[in-house]
This record gives structure tokens, sequence and C-alpha cells, in this order.
């Protein structure tokens, strides 16, 4: 995310990038919407300029203090342009505002905003759009309605209502002409390539693009996310700890997604709660993206903090499965050959040969066997031995560093598949998030629980929870693995 407030703070190649689409022939609102982030860029790079010279003459902690002011004010700017243009832009956004490099905790609380908290529409649009899905306005598709949204993201926003036959339920309902509002942005190629080359340096931009793209028309659909929910409520149903909300059915749609409501503490409140809590809330997060990932085939490719209810003990609640990246089994089998060859088996050379087929290593690359998986060691370091670790904030900030480290030897020869993007995505959040809360467990031992080709014996008070909810469940709920 600093090198997203540096770029912004460089307005030059998006006020280039807004000339160039002057001169083109592009829609009103695809043009409307690239020259407002340009906008956002221009006024960043004016802002360091008018401070250049207190910077130059400033030193010490005068200098230091000046800089996060600065920063502090582009951060206000990003989350409030982004937030009001909502779409891929503001998805953008919320994916650097919490895989961080080094900001500050203010800085950080302002770009939080983008996850759960930015501008909504009026009740007089959203009225609008149930009635054109539902057939009826708000006041007799449901006994209760309010009007005021309870969250506001980038495609929709929620609502509290009671269902006739008396539920209580979150009606998630999206933003009337968003999907033009997300074409437009995908059509803006070369403004995105330049915004994702700002917050992911090191990876395939195209590739990236191109996953985001699938990802992002596919959230468009509420028909797909009550599906990927579904899917994954009947496979959780019953967990100890892992709890997915139902979806009501005669009351989802292509636009409208309707589903139990859950209330809980949100993540900015579960920092405050005693450590044992949040490591508690984190071994649950933990072992709800392994196990659906190597038992559901599927990854919930959003996994911000506003997507997460805290209830106490353990116990989450999970939103949002809008942007759920399904998994092949042939596409599981790499990852999981890197897991064994490296933190099971210690052979380093199979490693080097796993990373080959999976495409993440150039086969041949010029680089000792050593000197490689010293580059790719700190995504493993919590898993590669047992015993309790804590995952710190520096922990965290040390991955992403070297997730993006174009200057690394291996840089060059390394990458991401366009299959394991959103995956690495998800990695680098689920460390950002745990190292908030500086979460403490024997990782390890958690992962040899889930991993399918350890399948160990519970390790913890929740895996013993877990290990019997296992074997209690129905026969059709486990088919599901």
């Amino acid at each position: 995310m600093r090198r997203l407030l540096a770029g912004l703070s460089i307005g030059g190649a998006l006020a280039a990038l807004a000339l160039a689409l002057l001169r083109r022939r592009i829609g009103p609102l695809r043009l409307r919407r690239g020259l407002l982030a340009a906008g956002l860029a221009a006024r960043g790079g004016a802002r360091y300029a008018a401070s250049a010279p207190r910077l130059f003459a400033s030193a010490g902690a005068g200098r230091e203090q000046l800089r996060h002011d600065l920063a502090l004010q582009t951060a206000e700017d990003v989350a409030a342009t982004l937030g009001a243009m909502k779409g891929v832009l503001m998805k953008i956004g919320q994916m650097a505002s919490y895989v961080d490099d080094g900001l500050s905790p203010a800085v950080r609380r302002t770009l939080s905003r983008l996850q759960d908290s930015v501008p909504p529409m009026s009740p007089e649009l959203a009225a609008g759009v149930i009635e054109e899905e539902l057939g009826m306005p708000p006041e007799r598709a449901f006994a209760s309605w309010d009007p005021q949204p309870i969250a506001a993201a980038s495609i929709g926003q929620v609502h509290r209502a009671i269902t006739l036959d008396g539920r209580a339920v979150a009606v998630k309902v999206q933003y009337p002409g968003i999907a033009e509002t997300i074409a437009a942005d995908l059509g803006n190629v070369a403004l995105l390539r330049r915004m994702l080359r700002i917050t992911a340096p090191a990876q395939d931009v195209d590739a990236l693009l191109a996953e985001l793209r699938d990802r992002v028309l596919e959230e468009l659909d509420y028909r797909r996310e009550a599906d990927n929910q579904r899917l994954m409520a009947a496979y959780y149903q019953g967990h100890p700890t892992i709890h997915i909300p139902g979806i009501i059915d005669g009351l989802s749609t292509r636009r409208v997604v309707t589903s139990e409501l859950s209330d809980g503490a949100r993540f900015a409140e579960l920092a405050g709660w005693p450590q044992a809590e949040r490591d508690l809330a984190a071994e649950t997060i933990y072992r709800f993206v392994f196990r659906s990932l190597y038992e559901v085939h599927a990854f919930n490719g959003d996994p911000h903090p506003g997507n997460y209810l805290f209830h106490g003990g353990g116990r989450v609640t999970f939103l949002d499965f809008g942007l759920v990246k399904h998994f092949t089994t042939a596409q599981l089998q790499p990852l999981m050959q890197m897991a064994r060859t490296l933190c099971v088996e210690q052979d380093p050379e199979a490693f080097r040969r796993s990373m080959e087929e999976a495409g993440f290593l150039i086969p041949g690359a010029p680089l000792s066997t050593e000197t490689i998986v010293e580059h790719m060691a700190v995504f493993y370091d919590t898993i590669r031995r047992p015993g309790r670790l804590t995952i710190t904030g520096d922990y965290a900030s040390a991955v992403v560093r070297r997730f993006f480290d174009v200057r690394s030897p291996v840089a060059e020869y390394v990458s991401v598949p366009r299959s394991y993007v959103i995956l690495q995505r998800i990695n680098l959040g689920l460390f950002a998030l745990l190292g908030d809360l500086t979460a403490t467990a024997d990782w390890r031992a958690i992962a040899e629980e889930i991993w399918p080709f350890v399948q160990a014996p519970p390790s913890t008070p929740m895996g013993e929870a877990e290990a019997a909810w296992r074997a209690r469940r129905p026969a059709a709920a486990a088919s599901l693995a």
C-alpha cells in the first residue's frame, strides 16, 4: 500500500493517461471514471509537490511527521474517492488496504473504511432494485424493511429486514448501473495495469487482470454468490466454530441475495479483546481457509476484515461469497506437492521440481536450489517446523515485501500462474490479518490436521471439537470434501 500511496503521489503518469483517454473515442462513463482516477493521482502529486520544500528543509522527527501527515491526507483522498467510485477500482483499493507494507496505524484505519463503510446508495435506489427483482416494493416483500444500510461495499449494500414468516435477514442489494460501471473500469485496461503494477509489481499483471476480470464479472451475478454460500453452508453445517449464514431462496435473485441475519463484533473490536480470544479467532480463520481449499476445493477470494463477525470462544461468522475461486484436483496437486516436499519430506530439490511443474519457477533457472528455497521459505516459515509461533505484523510485512521484491535475483524467474493469482492474494491477506492479531498457535500441527497427505490427530481443543464434528457429519455433507 505504501507503493500505492507513493504512486498516487506522482500524478504525471495518470495525468498523461487522462489526456490519452480524452483523445480516444470511448464511452462517457469510462472517460469519467478514468478522469476521476487521474484526478486522484494529480491531487496527490500536487500535495507532495507543494510540500517538497518543507520536506527538504525538515529533518528527523519533523520530516517523519510531515511525511505521516501527507500519507494520511492521501489516504483520506484515496478512501473517499475510490469508496464513492465503487466497482473494480474500489476493489483494488480494498486489496491494498489490508495487505500493507509498513503503514502507520492512522493511515491503515483511514484506508480500512474501504472494507465496510463506504458511501451508500439512496433508500429510493435500493427500493427500486428490490421492486425490479422481487416484483414488489420492499415494504410488501418483507414484513419489516430498514431503508438504512448496515454495510456498503464495492458492488452492493446490505439492509436488515424481517421476512413475511418472521425470520431476521440480511438483504444484499446490487447498486443499479454497477455492471456498466465495472465494464467501464475493465475497459480502462491501461489504468488498471498502472494501478496493479503499483500494488503488485512482482506479478504478471496481465494474468492478474484476466483473473480479476473473471472473478468480478462472476460476482455481479448474485445467483452465483448464493450458490457459493449454499455450498459452504452445507459443508460447515454444525461446525463448532465456523458459521455460514443460510440463503433464503425465494428472496434471492440476480441482483438481490437474502440470507440469515448475523450479528457480532467487527474486526476492529476483536483487536481490543484479550489475546487468548484473538488466538482462538485466528485459529478458526486459519482452519476455515485451508479446510475450504483442501476439502471444498473453493477459496473465498475476498477475505478482507469486513467479511468476518466474531462471537467469542473462537466462533466466527463468515460473510460475502461473491468472489470465490473453485479449484480442480489437478490444480491443487502442485500446491500439496510443494508443501509436502519442503515441510514434511524436507527435500529441497523435489521442492524446486514441484515449483517448476506448477509454473511458479522457470525450469532450468540459473539459480541454486538453496537460493530458491531461501527466497520462498518466508512463505512457509509458520509451518516448516512444529511448535507455537506468534505471527507478528513485522512478519506479515516481511512476507509482503518478499512477494513484491522485484530486486531479488529470483524475481525474474518466478511468477504466479493465473490459476493461483487469487490464492496468493488470500495468503497475503491471511498473514496480514493474523499479524494484526499477533496470533499465536502451533500452525504446523494445525496444518498437519488439515493436509490431505498427513491427516494428523487433533492438536488443540478446537481441533478435537472439529474432529468430533467431522465424525458425526451426514454423508451428504462429507461427500463435498
